[in-house]
């Protein structure tokens, strides 16, 4: 059990938490949400000790061991990846380390003897003696090679160094795992085992993440940072997303008896209960649902992007035709002799185990880059609407955002009104909209790339990971534009349930040719047919 007790947390006039009392149990594991500068990760960071609140206090049942993931990515640099691990058990460590020093002593007293033996008796207790195993089998999980356990963390790659701390967390079975951001740098088939490791993990589990897959899938509970208080619900982010939105619109339907709105959120519950019958957690989940209070149920003050894709004419039968493409760089193929055609209404989702592969292709349509073979051709009705993965070019100006947008009207009469309606619906309001481009974050600035696709009125989106940098409510958005947009799509992103909800077809680019299937995502990588074709294409 983790206690919170009356947790607030002040800087200056700004209140981030107030008067926060909450109890994580054993066994669930909570999905930490909140709007961008909600105070996510320093909520996790109080938890872990690393920040003092302003009042209150946490507390931990006695003799329990909580686990971080650690996001200073450099701090084990001279260390050797197996003993990294390891070291997440920090108490194993300072064991192993005296007894390994006391071995190390030319003139061993009786007294060095009896200390040794004490130390051997608690490492054993620990189990201390298969750590080392346990660590490697974490790492061959992780997707590190068994060549790389012994490298110094330094001398690994920041996607290495990001799964070997993973590792480190895990270890040991913690009572409290903390983790934030757990599956940036990690690809699909790891991401699977890591859903796998915590769905079988029978302590407690606090995580922040922008994957909605994963929230979806790990979640027993959402821990919603609204409000400047934090307040946990039962079931996982879609339950959360869709009946705040529920409670939202009854909130606003004055003319609704209470009645009538209990018994639709009775309804609602039971519906969503009978749909977790497919999810991993199925007995469980429902369980929880089936127990739950409706009072749970609230409206959030979140805002979400109000993004609306249109076309200024429908696309002709030609889309676009690729033939024989191929590209490679400084460290080999990149993809080759890829051939297809897309059709009008096509939803493509491009991937490769090799990201940098698709946003090369990306380029190449869109006439950055040459290919080293091949050709490619577009539809004379075709229109293309682009999100490069690099936006960093379109802000390097001292412009305001309404004087940004503004350069990518079409229409003559567009004023500053219409500019800054634009802007608003975008969550750029009032003197927001007056920022300087070059001083916006990350988020910001793929909103304002959308908003720039959004006046271009194209009938082919081509978008390059738009999810990345975005936070839950702007995925969310964008991801149900996508589904109802008419126009094609040519797509890749790391967002695993975004690419499920909007492709009709996944194409994957590899050093062997291309694999094009009809399916989604889900039907994709659980293909037999289609996994004995990638490892084809990839050895």
């Amino acid at each position: 059990m983790l206690n919170v007790a009356n947790l607030s947390l002040r800087f200056g006039k700004r209140v981030l938490f107030e008067e926060v009392n909450l109890k994580f149990a054993e066994g669930n594991c909570y999905g930490v949400i909140g709007a961008n500068g909600a105070g996510k990760s320093t909520f996790l960071k109080i938890l872990a000790g690393e920040i003092d609140p302003t009042t209150g206090n946490i507390s931990m049942s006695p003799g329990e061991r909580m686990s971080v993931l650690s996001q200073d990515h450099n701090k084990f640099d001279n260390y050797q990846v197996l003993d990294t691990v390891i070291m997440g058990n920090t108490k194993l460590w300072a064991v192993k380390n005296e007894k390994d020093l006391l071995y190390l002593k030319e003139d061993f007293t009786e007294k060095d003897g009896e200390r040794a033996s004490e130390l051997e008796a608690e490492f054993a207790e620990m189990d201390g003696w298969n750590a080392e195993s346990d660590a490697a089998n974490m790492l061959s999980g992780l997707g590190i090679k068994e060549e790389l356990h012994y490298y110094t963390m330094s001398e690994l790659g920041e996607k290495e160094k990001v799964r070997v701390l993973l590792a480190q967390a895990l270890l040991g079975n913690p009572d409290i795992l903390i983790l934030d951001e757990p599956t940036n740098g990690l690809d699909a088939d790891t991401i699977t085992w890591l859903e796998d490791f915590l769905l079988d993990f029978k302590n407690t589990v606090i995580v922040v993440s922008h994957d909605r897959h994963f929230l979806d899938t790990v979640s027993t509970h959402i821990c919603d940072i609204d409000f400047s208080k934090i307040k946990i619900f039962t079931g996982n982010y879609s339950f959360w997303y869709q009946s705040s939105q529920l409670a939202m619109k009854q909130s606003s339907d004055k003319n609704k008896k209470n009645e009538e709105k209990k018994k639709e959120l009775l309804e609602f519950i039971a519906r969503f209960s009978a749909n977790v019958a497919k999810s991993k957690q199925a007995t469980s989940r429902r369980k929880m649902l089936d127990k739950m209070d409706i009072d749970e149920i609230q409206p959030s003050s979140r805002k979400y992007p109000g993004i609306i894709f249109s076309q200024d004419r429908e696309a002709g039968n030609e889309v676009l035709s690729v033939e024989g493409l191929s590209a490679s760089n400084e460290n080999g193929i990149l993809f080759k002799g890829i051939d297809f055609h897309a059709d009008k209404g096509d939803k493509i989702a491009f991937i490769s185990k090799t990201p940098l592969a698709v946003s090369t292709f990306f380029q190449i349509l869109m006439g950055e880059k040459e290919a080293d073979e091949g050709k490619h051709k577009w539809g004379v009705t075709i229109k293309n609407a682009y999100l490069p993965s690099d936006n960093h070019s379109f802000f390097e100006s001292e412009l305001n955002l309404i004087d940004w947008l503004w350069q990518y009207t079409t229409d003559p009469e567009s004023d500053e009104t219409f500019v800054r309606g634009f802007l608003g619906r975008m969550l750029f309001s009032g003197e927001e909209s007056l920022k300087k481009c070059k001083v916006l974050s990350g988020g910001e600035k793929v909103r304002c790339m959308l908003s720039r696709m959004m006046l271009q009125n194209g009938n082919c989106l081509v978008l390059d990971d738009p999810t990345n940098h975005l936070d839950l409510e702007s995925i969310t958005a964008l991801n149900n534009s996508l589904k109802d947009y008419s126009g094609t799509v040519l797509f890749a992103s790391h967002d695993r349930e975004f690419v499920d909800t909007i492709a009709t077809r996944i194409i994957e680019l590899t050093p062997k040719g291309i694999i094009d299937r009809g399916l989604t995502y889900d039907e994709y990588i659980n293909s037999a047919e289609v996994q004995k074709r990638r490892e084809e294409c990839y050895n």
